[in-house]
């Protein structure tokens, strides 16, 4: 790590659970983040500050006004652009020194699951339930930790799906069959409250990255933004799951 890389990670590099070994991991690593609205802005913006060295952002709308109320890496500018290079131009203006690459498009079938299989980690930044449940399907299958966020109108939740490594996959909390798929623009959010999510969803990406600290793996985050009250439950694999119920996981907390 040369000088200037020294002083931009100076503040990670003091705190003695990363320290110059973590920071190197992070420059490492290559985060797959799917979705650059709400949520993907803010964690692509924390994590590309925090020198994760390769990013992939994937997101098929392009940038409008009604999204500037809360998706902080597109500007006035930026309206009419895919999302996606409007966030890798955003970043690149923080920290040259990244590699990002965009993907102005959907994706589905082999297509994500090649994109999950090349990343270390992967960012649920969608709104959409199709997508969710997409994005774990193949994140259980190629065995790659999914750090899922959501927020709607005051509301929100947060948690890590990581069956390989001992526990429930985003299918055993959630069933295709029983869910009604609310959006933000339908429904509306509060625009302070996706930043929240996705900064937290940052965090806990660096922190599995780095092997750092308790990850939210089997536990499931719910903010109530209007009286700021968290609740935390418990998750538990399915053993009846569609998509890891069949997996031969011996890993424990």
């Amino acid at each position: 790590m040369d000088n200037p890389s020294l002083m931009r990670y100076s503040r990670h590099i003091l705190l003695d659970e990363l320290d110059i070994a973590g920071q190197e991991t992070l420059i490492q690593s290559h985060a797959l983040i799917v979705g650059m609205g709400g949520l993907g802005c803010p964690a692509a913006l924390y994590l590309g500050a925090s020198g994760v060295g390769k990013l992939t952002l994937v997101d098929h709308d392009t940038v409008d006004l009604g999204n500037l109320q809360r998706q902080i890496a597109h500007k006035e500018s930026s309206i009419g652009q895919p999302k996606p290079e409007s966030v890798r131009d955003s970043l690149l203006a923080i920290n040259s020194e990244l590699e990002v690459h965009t993907i102005n498009a959907a994706l589905h079938g082999e297509q994500l699951a090649a994109a999950v299989a090349d990343a270390d980690i992967v960012l649920d930044c969608t709104d959409n339930l199709a997508s969710r449940f997409a994005l774990n399907e193949a994140c259980v299958s190629k065995a790659k930790p999914l750090v899922s966020g959501a927020a709607i109108r005051w509301e929100a939740q947060i948690s890590v799906f990581h069956p390989s490594a001992g526990g429930a996959c985003y299918q055993c909390l959630y069933k295709p069959d029983n869910q009604t798929n609310a959006s933000c623009a339908e429904s509306g959010v509060v625009a302070p409250l996706v930043g929240i999510v996705g900064a937290m969803q940052a965090l806990e990406a660096i922190k599995i990255l780095t092997n750092t600290g308790q990850s939210l793996r089997n536990r499931l985050l719910l903010l109530d933004a209007k009286t700021m009250r968290w609740r935390e439950m418990a998750l538990q694999s399915d053993p009846l799951c569609a998509v890891c119920g069949n997996s031969k996981v011996n890993a424990a907390e």
